[in-house]
C-alpha cells in the first residue's frame, strides 16, 4: 500500500533538526531526578548557555530534558555525548563549573565524575561504567538519550519506521508470525507467549475490538513501565498501534496509574504529537487503517494490574476481578475482543519489527527471549533501572551491575517478583534468571522488581512487608484471600512480636495453600509466595524468632534488648542522662546497666555511648 508520508525523508529531517542544535547536553528528568533537583540544573545550564559568544568549539548549546537514564544512585545525572563524559550527583551549584571548565575550556571537573569503586578510578563514559556495560538496551534504547516531549527525536531514532513498513505491506497476519517467531513474551509477570496472545484476540473477527496497555505499574520498589511511559512514550504508542493494526482494532486504551503525573504529561502530549502528524487517529499515513488511543488514569488500587479488574475500571466499575473463562481475547473491554500487554512488551514490539524475529530470539535462553528490564533496589552498591539478556545470572546483576553489597555486608537473599514473587538464596547466585528457571527455584520474573537483601534483613519481617501490602491491597471479592491473608498477616505480626507459637508455622503453610487454590485472580494465587519461598530457605529464622525469641537480624524491635558490656563501660553516665525512660542507672566511674522491663528500644544509648560499649542484642 502506498503512504503519503516517506518515513525515511522525516528522518532525515529530524536528524538534520538535530545536527543543527549544536553541542547536546543531555539532563536527566525522570521521576527521581525530578526529585532530586534537575529541573533546577536544567534551568541553570540554560542561563548560562543562552550567551553562545561565550562557546568556543560549538556556535550552540542544546540542553535536552531526557527521561531517567537508569542509574538512579548517582542522580541527578548529566551527559554530554561530543564531550564523551558522564557526570553524577550534579546540583545546581556545580552546572557552572561544568560550564566554564569542561564546556567553554574541555577541561572535565574530576569530581563529578565516577568513581569505581574498585579501583578508585574516575570513569568518564557511560560505556566504562560497570552499571551500563553489562547491559543490553532494547526496550530502554531511547530513554536517557532523547527529549521524550519532543516526537522529532523520536523519529530521528527510528521511531514510527516499523509501523510505516508494517502498514505498507498490507499483510496483519505476518506481523503475527513475526512476534511469535521472536519468541517474545509478556513482561508483565505471566510470561505468556505475546504472538499466542495476539492470535487468540485476531481470531475474532467481526465488529469492533480493542487494544489496551497495561501501565498500572503496582509492585513496591518497581519503576519499569514508569520510565519507558516518561523516557521514550513514543515506542510505547508505535507498540499500540502495531499491535492494533496485527489483530484489527481501531481504538486503545494505555491504563496507567494516577501517581505518575510525568508519565501521563509525556503520554499526552505524544498523542497529540502523533495525532498531528497523522501517526494515529483516522487513515493514519494515507491508509485504510485507523486507530484512535485514550488514557485512563487507574486510582491505584494494586488488583488492577490484573487484567479482568483493570477492564472493568476502564469501564467505569469498581477495579475487581471476574472469573475467567471467558478471557478478554474472546470478551474484554466492552464486551468485545481485547489485547492486554503491559508497557514493556509493547515497547518491544516496534524493535522486533525493525531488526527482526531472528535478531530479537539470538538474545536470552531457549525459552525465554530477549531481554528483561528490573527495578535493582536494596542493599547493593548501584540501584537503578537495568535491562539484561534473559539467563543472565544472579551473581553478575548483584556484583558486576550493582556493584557488590553495600557497606561490606553479605550477601543473604534477593526477592524478586515483588508481592507475587519469592526468594532467591545465594544457592541461586548462578542460576540464569528466566521464567522457567526461576518458576523452578520458588520464585517468578514478576514485572521486575528486584530487592537485595543482606544478612542485616530480616527475612521474617520482609515477609510480613509484603503480606501487608497485599492483604491492603487485596479487593475483598473473593474469602480465600479476603480472609487467608488477613489471617496470615496476623501470625506474621505476632511471630515478629516476639508472640509467636511454633504452631503457627505449619498454619501459615496451611493458609498459604487455601489462599493460592481458591482465591479468584493473579493477586490471592500469588499473595503467599513470599511466605512461601521465605519458609523454604530460611525456616530456621523463623523459629528463632519463635522458640528463641530473637531476630538474627536484629531488625524486630520486639524482641531486641540493648546489654552493657561491663569491660567496656567506663561510668561516665552518659548513656543514663540520654535514655528518655530513666531505664539506666548505675554510679560513675562503675558499669551501667539497662532495665530490660523499662527499656523502649529507642537506640539512644548506644547512639550516645562513647565507648562503644553498648550491644544490640
Amino acid at each position: 500500500m502506498a503512504l503519503n508520508i516517506n518515513i525515511k525523508e522525516e528522518q532525515a529531517k529530524s536528524q538534520q533538526v538535530i545536527a543543527e542544535q549544536g553541542l547536546r547536553v543531555l539532563v536527566c528528568a525522570g521521576t527521581g531526578c525530578v526529585a532530586n533537583g534537575s529541573l533546577r540544573v536544567i534551568e541553570k545550564f540554560r542561563e548560562l548557555g543562552a550567551d553562545v559568544s561565550t562557546l568556543t568549539d560549538y556556535d550552540k548549546m542544546t540542553i535536552v530534558p531526557t527521561g531517567c537514564h537508569g542509574f538512579c544512585e548517582q542522580g541527578v545525572l548529566v551527559i554530554i555525548p561530543d564531550k564523551h563524559v558522564t557526570y553524577v550527583k550534579v546540583k545546581e551549584t556545580d552546572v557552572e563549573e561544568i560550564y566554564e571548565s569542561h564546556v567553554k575550556n574541555n577541561q572535565p571537573v574530576e569530581r563529578l565524575l565516577y568513581t569505581d569503586p574498585a579501583t578508585g578510578n574516575h570513569v568518564h563514559k557511560n560505556e566504562d561504567i560497570n552499571f551500563y556495560a553489562k547491559q543490553t538496551r532494547t526496550a530502554l534504547a531511547n530513554c536517557g538519550k532523547i527529549n521524550a516531549e519532543c516526537i522529532e527525536e523520536a523519529i530521528a531514532v527510528r521511531g514510527y519506521e516499523a509501523l510505516a513498513n508494517i502498514i505498507a505491506s498490507g499483510n496483519p497476519d505476518a506481523v503475527i508470525d513475526e512476534i511469535e517467531k521472536s519468541g517474545l513474551r509478556g513482561r508483565g509477570g505471566g510470561g505468556f507467549p505475546t504472538g499466542r496472545k495476539w492470535r487468540f484476540t485476531a481470531a475474532n473477527k467481526g465488529g469492533k475490538s480493542y487494544v489496551v496497555c497495561n501501565g498500572d505499574e503496582g509492585d513496591p520498589g518497581a519503576f519499569m513501565d514508569r520510565s519507558i511511559m516518561e523516557g521514550d512514550p513514543h515506542k510505547l504508542i508505535e507498540g499500540m498501534a502495531i499491535a492494533a493494526y496485527a489483530i484489527g482494532a481501531d481504538e486503545g486504551y494505555i491504563y496507567v496509574r494516577a501517581e505518575y503525573p510525568l508519565a501521563i504529561k509525556r503520554l499526552r502530549k505524544a498523542i497529540a504529537d502523533a495525532e498531528a502528524k497523522n501517526y494515529l487517529g483516522k487513515n493514519i499515513m494515507g491508509s485504510d487503517f485507523s486507530f484512535d488511543l485514550h488514557i485512563k488514569e487507574g486510582a491505584g488500587a494494586f488488583v488492577c494490574g490484573e487484567e479482568t479488574a483493570l477492564i472493568a475500571s476502564i469501564e467505569g466499575e469498581r477495579g475487581m476481578p471476574r472469573p475467567k473463562p471467558p478471557f478478554p481475547a474472546n470478551k474484554g473491554l466492552f464486551g468485545r475482543p481485547t489485547l492486554i500487554n503491559n508497557v514493556e512488551t509493547l515497547a518491544n514490539i516496534p524493535v522486533i519489527m525493525l531488526h527482526g524475529a531472528d535478531w530479537f530470539a539470538q538474545m536470552g535462553t531457549e525459552t525465554s527471549k530477549g531481554t528483561k528490564t528490573f527495578a535493582l533496589t536494596g542493599d547493593v552498591n548501584n540501584t537503578g533501572l537495568i535491562e539484561i539478556p534473559m539467563g543472565t545470572t544472579l551473581r553478575e546483576i548483584v556484583f558486576d551491575i550493582g556493584g557488590g553489597m553495600r557497606d561490606g555486608k553479605k550477601f543473604k537473599a534477593v526477592q524478586i517478583g515483588g508481592p507475587s514473587g519469592g526468594c532467591l538464596t545465594e544457592e541461586h547466585l548462578d542460576i540464569p534468571m528466566d521464567y522457567d528457571n526461576l518458576i523452578k527455584a520458588g520464585a517468578m520474573v514478576g514485572s521486575g522488581g528486584l530487592v537485595v537483601m543482606s544478612d542485616k534483613t530480616c527475612i521474617v519481617e520482609v515477609a510480613r512487608f509484603f503480606m501487608n501490602f497485599t492483604q491492603n491491597e487485596s479487593c475483598g471479592k473473593c474469602v480465600p484471600c479476603r480472609e487467608g491473608t488477613k489471617n496470615m498477616l496476623a501470625i506474621l505480626q505476632r511471630i515478629v512480636d516476639g508472640k509467636g507459637e511454633m504452631e503457627d508455622i505449619e498454619t501459615l503453610e496451611e493458609l498459604a495453600k487455601n489462599v493460592k487454590e481458591g482465591s479468584l485472580c493473579g493477586l490471592g494465587k500469588t499473595a503467599p509466595n513470599p511466605v512461601l519461598s521465605t519458609l523454604k530457605y530460611f525456616r530456621d529464622e523463623y523459629i528463632a524468632h519463635i522458640r528463641d525469641k530473637k531476630c538474627p537480624a536484629g531488625v524486630c524491635s520486639k524482641m531486641t534488648s540493648y546489654v552493657i558490656d561491663p569491660e567496656k563501660c567506663k561510668g561516665c553516665s552518659k548513656c543514663a542522662r540520654n535514655c528518655p525512660v530513666s531505664a539506666i542507672t548505675g554510679e560513675i566511674k562503675s558499669p551501667f546497666t539497662i532495665d530490660q522491663s523499662k527499656c523502649i528500644k529507642c537506640g539512644a544509648c548506644v547512639d550516645n555511648c562513647p565507648f562503644k560499649a553498648i550491644e544490640r542484642k
